[in-house]
């Protein structure tokens, strides 16, 4: 039951703008406006009927008895699992095996699967007694097993939210930093395989942290090792690469070198929200958009439409209102006492964290276009239920507060 005394009313009131902010985004996506004739497509009214769906479902949330919420977690986790397999049975649609389709609307279960990895992670790592190492191989184990079937659908984009949120909680178990720092290190090993100067002083860097670590020599030689040997195979696999695949990352270094293909929706992004200005060219005369020539203006690039529309204006008053949603999880956070809930909330707000700077990002051509939606404004049904319902259960735990666990 709703304690009122406990309940984060701003919190869910700034939860409740955002929602509606998307959409008023989505219902202009949605209009085509060519001289004085407006078309509209279906998904607006969509979007608002996930926006009650959301609200329904947030109630029951709140409502729902805490012994039962946690119990449920396991099985709701391994039906994910059987979803995402069972979902390579499907018609594709693009390509990919992402969607099952219901009565004219579709359900992606990588969407549900961030949440509930999210919750069983933190269900399992918080347990006291358990060592360190043992908490790092059940979390990747956890995670890896949704993360490689989604990677198969294929959808790399989206794998990508499940480790910033697996970084997070591993922090907030107070994991030694230099577990994560071990995780990390290939990556950016890989990002220094063509500088061996860079590479050299952040092998370096790298074995002086470990080291500050009290980390065994043992662990501190393998480390170096494996990171160098992957930076030396970087060029074999760059070379073992398609060249469609070569002209992605390219692209993504310079726009300009393919305008019509690789580079087109980075460059059409960039133009509509440069051609905003500071107060926009107005309400549903976005011309990029109107056109078309912004492609998937209503999901990826929703954040083009805006800047397009209601110039700088707009855009920052959507930050301001992503800034207060993510200051009051972060002022959540801190006053969660129980381990794992702690756990799932700081997981839960760093997947959505991650989300909006990776969108924000690819519409400003800061990252490649990795198709992650904008939470909570993008169109979608299962990413703004599963996104909205990761907010609530936040709220659940704030409304739930306990003693330390």
């Amino acid at each position: 039951m709703i304690n009122k005394k406990k309940f984060d009313f701003v919190l869910a009131a700034t939860l409740l703008i955002i929602i509606i902010l998307g959409c008023i985004a989505i219902f202009t996506a949605s209009s085509s406006k060519i001289g004085e004739q407006v078309t509209y497509s279906s998904y607006w009214w969509k979007q608002i009927v996930f926006s009650f769906v959301v609200f329904g479902l947030l109630i029951l949330l709140l409502e729902l008895p805490m012994p039962i919420f946690e119990l449920i977690v396991t099985p709701l986790y391994v039906i994910n699992i059987l979803a995402l397999i069972l979902v390579f049975f499907t018609t594709p649609i693009n390509g990919a095996h992402r969607w099952f389709s219901i009565a004219g609307f579709n359900y992606q279960p990588s969407e549900s699967a961030k949440l509930l990895t999210i919750l069983m992670v933190a269900k399992v790592i918080h347990k006291e007694g358990l060592g360190e190492l043992r908490q790092v191989f059940y979390a990747l184990g956890i995670t890896i097993l949704p993360v490689v079937l989604i990677m198969a659908e294929p959808d790399f984009g989206t794998t990508l939210v499940f480790w910033a949120a697996l970084f997070a909680m591993l922090i907030a178990a107070k994991i030694p930093l230099f577990y994560v720092l071990i995780m990390v290190s290939p990556v950016v090993s890989l990002v220094f395989s063509t500088f061996w100067f860079g590479l050299v002083l952040w092998l370096c860097f790298l074995t002086f942290l470990l080291y500050k670590s009290r980390l065994s020599w043992v662990a501190i030689s393998v480390t170096a090792i494996v990171n160098l040997f992957l930076a030396l195979i970087m060029p074999v696999f760059w070379n073992g690469l398609k060249d469609y695949q070569q002209s992605r990352v390219l692209t993504f270094i310079d726009p300009m070198r393919d305008p019509l293909g690789a580079g087109y929706q980075i460059i059409q992004s960039k133009i509509a929200i440069g051609s905003g200005a500071a107060f926009g060219k107005g309400w549903l005369d976005g011309t990029q958009k109107n056109m078309n020539f912004l492609p998937e203006h209503h999901t990826d690039f929703i954040f083009s439409v805006i800047g397009e529309e209601f110039g700088f204006l707009g855009g920052s008053l959507l930050l301001l209102v992503f800034f207060i949603l993510f200051w009051r999880l972060t002022k959540a956070i801190s006053e969660i006492k129980i381990n794992e809930r702690r756990i799932a909330a700081s997981g839960i707000f760093a997947y959505l964290v991650f989300q909006t700077f990776i969108n924000i990002g690819m519409n400003i051509g800061l990252v490649p276009a990795t198709g992650i939606p904008l939470p909570f404004i993008s169109y979608g049904g299962s990413n703004l239920v599963i996104n909205s319902i990761g907010v609530g259960v936040i709220m659940k735990y704030l409304n739930e507060r306990g003693f330390i666990k």
